[in-house]
């Protein structure tokens, strides 16, 4: 049986910034594209941690060392600038898939990259909601 599983992931990216003129897709740069093996064109999950936006979309080439994550099209209406995304891409197999996952600081650089679907931690006390 093949199964949905995550294969690349950049956690805490910040968009940069937003263009709704713009056809749609999400610019991501290359040199981070290389580091979780997404592809131009690629299917990504894009999640907001600020508004609880989550969309989908597919990736566009942005210059490398740029820095620049930009949400494009009707989907910047979603997610804004300056919010922190998990960009996230799934592949099909039958046998486990090791997700390459970047954890990314607020100028979109690399602080850690890790294999896997990682640990679930849990905080010192009970998260109060209401």
């Amino acid at each position: 049986m093949l199964r949905n599983q995550l294969k690349s992931k950049l956690h805490q990216a910040r968009i940069t910034d937003g263009n709704v003129d713009y056809e749609g897709s999400i610019s991501i740069p290359e040199d981070l594209m290389q580091l979780v093996d997404l592809w131009p064109g690629e299917v990504v999950l894009v999640a907001s941690r600020d508004t609880g936006a989550r969309l989908q979309t597919y990736v566009f080439p942005a210059p490398s060392g740029s820095g620049a994550i930009v949400m494009n099209g009707p989907a910047a209406r979603l997610i804004h600038r300056g919010d922190r995304v998990t960009i996230m891409a799934f592949g099909m197999s039958e046998k486990p898939i090791k997700a390459k996952r970047a954890l990314l600081n607020e100028r979109n650089e690399v602080l850690k990259v890790e294999q896997g679907v990682g640990m679930a931690t849990l905080p010192p006390e009970p998260l109060t909601l209401f």
